[in-house]
């Protein structure tokens, strides 16, 4: 039998808005099926990235639905105005000629807006796009504070698994708070793609800050080429991260000469990388050399360059006319370039940065690396970056026992600062085999990876791909602005054109770890920013007058001894 209700709101439509705030009617379909356009002469709420509705009425057996199909402002423009020469003429008041001719504050104006349909929102699934475009004479609203704030986001604000970076930029205050999913952000990989002075360190800091809160308590590694997240240390002790269970978040900052990577932890690269330029055939016998080296430590985790050193000599040999061997020309050559290798202080015999001591849940650890050439820092980051993978993927397939200095029983997430550095487009490099590798199968055992960098378009393509999670801010460089045009879902394309216009704070975010693209201002840091351009003319006016009082005193400092009846270029002081 039929149910006598003519309606029903489905489950999976978004809840009724608190109050519905009507802000204009349909016109018809846009440029491609996905759109619609609408005709509005309230200029207040049609801001590019706004929020809006229509309601459908969908058939669900016996029943019908009320769905709410929100979509997003793309584009707007002006087709019924004042005559242009009213507007020429700054001796007339374009509001005494908009009255002699009919117009009212009313009807003066009125706008085209196109909107991109974004789809009704289902808790388990997302957003669904029913596909059913409105008719035209249908009524758009503006969607309203509390429905965005449950269809926006993945997560709410302090829940586990929740990271709160701010609030929707088009809202008022902190009306719209955006969450992020942090499961989906830390396993399916993020980039922050800023120019400088965009606030890409600080927006970092704050997600840092969001991954050691209680609620998620995170194990995070830093790689950290200027020294600017020491300030992440205010953690500790602060009361925002304190929990009633006696949790505190551990913050480790490793300076230059605190980092040490043991030598029989480089692979026959890295040794190539960190040496100065030689022969092919030096290069053939370092080959061999390591490869001997390996088979005679076989089992072992710690050989040194000097046994490097004797496997050289060991390779170099040769056969002279009358069938005797005899030691090569290389082999010393090669022992002078190994020996410069030895006089590193990064790369010793024996001490290691193990992945046990680097990761730990609620704990964040900062490798500076603002003193190391960037060839030793190409080589550090790639050594731990291969390392940190075998630990979790021997510890997922429990190869390693929790004695193991590699055992990892965790999820863990690497935030590395300059990824152009260490992934450069179209230029060799050391991390970016194992970037690769990370970034395309590291969902499976658990190790994200965040990338940071000034220059998108410096970025290898392949690297940028595979980031899910994209914080895209101010961006003015073309080249860069063009490279993000794939890396981004469609949904937020529309809001690229934004990038020129976004100011300090803003930002861009877009992919797994929110609904649907959206544009945030974000919050302020609990923590002090490390990142902060120098104020060069506050310094030298300081500096300047510092320096005036010196020499003032040293000045002053000779006539302490001299008569009051003494005088200084001439004038009696008696």
């Amino acid at each position: 039998m039929k149910s006598n209700r003519s309606t029903a709101i489905n489950s999976l439509s978004v809840p009724a808005p608190a109050t519905t705030t009507v802000i204009g009617t349909v016109k018809g379909p846009g440029e491609n099926g996905n759109q619609y356009v609408f005709i509005t002469a309230d200029n207040r709420y049609v801001k590019i990235g706004e929020f809006v509705y229509y309601t459908v009425q969908e058939a669900r057996g016996e029943e019908t639905a009320a769905l709410q199909i929100l979509g997003k402002i793309s584009a707007r423009g002006l087709i019924d105005h004042l005559p242009d020469r009213i507007f020429a003429d700054t001796e007339v008041s374009p509001e005494a000629i908009a009255a002699l001719v009919g117009f009212t504050e009313t009807n003066a104006e009125l706008y085209e807006i196109t909107v991109d349909v974004i789809g009704y929102f289902d808790p388990a699934l997302g957003f669904m796009n029913p596909r059913k475009t409105p008719n035209p004479g249908a009524k758009v609203y503006l969607a309203d504070d509390l429905m965005l704030r449950q269809v926006l986001n993945k997560k709410q604000p302090g829940a586990i698994g929740a990271a709160h970076v701010g609030a929707l930029l088009l809202r008022e205050g902190e009306a719209v708070p955006i969450a992020l999913d942090v499961k989906e952000l830390v396993s399916t990989h993020m980039a922050i793609l800023a120019g400088t002075g965009s606030g890409k360190s600080y927006t970092a800091g704050v997600l840092v800050e969001e991954l050691l809160l209680p609620h998620n308590r995170a194990a995070v590694l830093i790689f950290d080429p200027h020294g600017e997240y020491s300030t992440l240390s205010d953690m500790q002790g602060h009361a925002a991260f304190q929990a009633e269970d006696g949790y505190s978040p551990t913050v480790k900052v490793l300076k230059p000469e605190d980092i040490r990577i043991r030598v029989s932890s480089l692979d026959y690269a890295d040794i190539l990388t960190l040496l100065p330029e030689m022969s092919d055939r030096q290069q053939s016998i370092l080959n061999k050399a390591y490869a001997l080296v390996k088979k005679h430590r076989r089992g072992e985790y710690r050989w040194d360059v000097q046994d490097l050193i004797s496997a050289v000599y060991e390779a170099d040999r040769q056969t002279d006319e009358e069938g005797n061997e005899k030691a090569g020309s290389s082999a010393p050559a090669l022992e002078w370039k190994l020996e410069r290798l030895q006089r590193s202080p990064y790369f010793h015999p024996f001490q290691h940065l193990a992945p046990s001591d680097l990761f730990e849940p609620g704990q964040v650890t900062v490798l500076q690396m603002n003193e190391i050439s960037q060839e030793e820092q190409q080589v550090i980051c790639a050594a731990v970056l291969r390392q940190s993978t075998q630990a979790r993927m021997n510890t997922q397939k429990e190869l390693i026992t929790p004695d193991d200095e590699n055992f990892l029983p965790y999820p863990v997430f690497i935030l590395l600062e300059e990824a152009h550095r260490f992934a450069p487009a179209h230029e060799p490099s050391r991390c970016k085999a194992v970037l690769r590798t990370i970034l395309s199968e590291g969902r499976k055992f658990g190790l994200g990876m965040g990338l940071i960098t000034q220059r998108p378009g410096k970025l290898d393509s392949d690297v940028l791909s595979q980031c899910m999670s994209q914080f895209i801010m101010r961006i003015v460089n073309p080249v860069d602005q063009e490279s993000l045009k794939y890396g981004v879902e469609a949904a937020g394309r529309d809001l690229l054109k934004e990038l020129p216009a976004l100011t300090k704070g803003q930002v861009i975010i877009a992919g797994a770890c929110v609904n649907t693209p959206v544009l945030c201002k974000v919050r302020k840091r609990l923590t002090q920013h490390g990142g902060e351009t120098l104020n060069a003319p506050d310094m030298w006016q300081r500096y300047f007058q510092s320096h005036r009082v010196q020499e003032r005193q040293i000045q002053q400092a000779p006539m302490a001894g001299r008569s009051r009846s003494q005088t200084v270029r001439g004038v009696s002081i008696e």
